[in-house]
């Protein structure tokens, strides 16, 4: 059974990209346009539990990166995040990979970095007890 990522992106064409790059890897990808429409798809549809990887981008509308990943880190900690982003920040990459985030990734994102990312973090998903 392959694994199943939980993508949010706000940009259509990066999300198609990184979208495809996971098929052709054999993931499942879940999609969601900002954290509010992946919030909602998580808790009306599939399990969460049931999502392997998490990757989100920062800076979208409606609840932003930060945000959804906050909600997912409470309610789901077992599942990995990883941030991927086109606004690089030093500081903000250093506190979130000090706060349990997988990997920081920036876009453009080369498709070797994104599925060595996405496989470290399958990998390494623990289930909760």
């Amino acid at each position: 059974m392959p694994a199943r990522v939980l993508l949010i992106e706000d940009e259509e064409e990066v999300r198609e990209v990184v979208k495809h790059h996971l098929i052709k890897a054999n993931y499942e990808v879940v999609e969601a346009s900002n954290g509010e429409e992946a919030i909602q798809k998580i808790v009306e549809g599939s399990n969460a539990e049931e999502v392997d990887v998490i990757i989100s981008d920062i800076r979208m509308p409606k609840v932003n990166g930060m945000e959804a990943m906050g909600y997912f880190k409470k309610e789901f900690p077992t599942v990995p995040m990883i941030i991927m982003t086109g606004y690089p920040e030093t500081e903000m990459a250093v506190d979130l990979l000090k706060n349990g985030i997988k990997d920081y990734l920036v876009k453009p994102v080369e498709k070797e970095v994104l599925l060595a990312a996405v496989e470290k973090a399958v990998r390494e998903r623990t289930w909760p007890t």
